[in-house]
C-alpha cells in the first residue's frame, strides 16, 4: 500500500454550516469505505489555513486515491488534492541513488 496526502478545501456554503461538520465528515468517510473499501485512514486533521483538512491514509494505487478526491469535490470540496508521501527512508534510499 503506498501512502496518501488528501489535502481538501471545502466550499464556502458547505464551511458556513459549521454545526453540521460531523455529520458531513461521516457521510463522507461511508462513501469513501463504500466505494474504495481497500483504503485505510491513519489520522484526519482539520486546519486553519488554506486547506480546512488534511487526511493521512493507505490505498493500493493512484487510481484509488483520485477516487477519494473526486468522492470529496463531489461533497462539497471546492478543492481536492492527493499527494503520494514517500517515507522518509525510502527518500534517503532514492537520493543515495542519484
Amino acid at each position: 500500500m503506498k501512502t496518501f496526502i488528501l489535502m481538501t478545501k471545502l466550499a464556502p456554503e458547505i464551511t458556513s454550516k459549521l454545526k453540521q461538520r460531523g455529520k458531513v465528515g461521516h457521510a463522507w468517510l461511508d462513501e469513501v469505505k463504500k466505494k474504495c473499501p481497500e483504503v485505510k485512514f491513519l489520522t484526519h486533521y482539520a486546519l486553519l489555513g488554506k486547506y480546512d483538512f488534511l487526511d493521512i491514509y493507505e490505498a493500493p494505487d493512484e487510481e484509488t486515491a483520485a477516487k477519494v478526491s473526486m468522492i470529496s469535490l463531489a461533497n462539497g470540496a471546492m478543492f481536492a488534492e492527493s499527494w503520494v508521501a514517500i517515507p522518509y527512508k525510502k527518500f534517503l534510499t532514492l537520493t543515495e541513488e542519484i
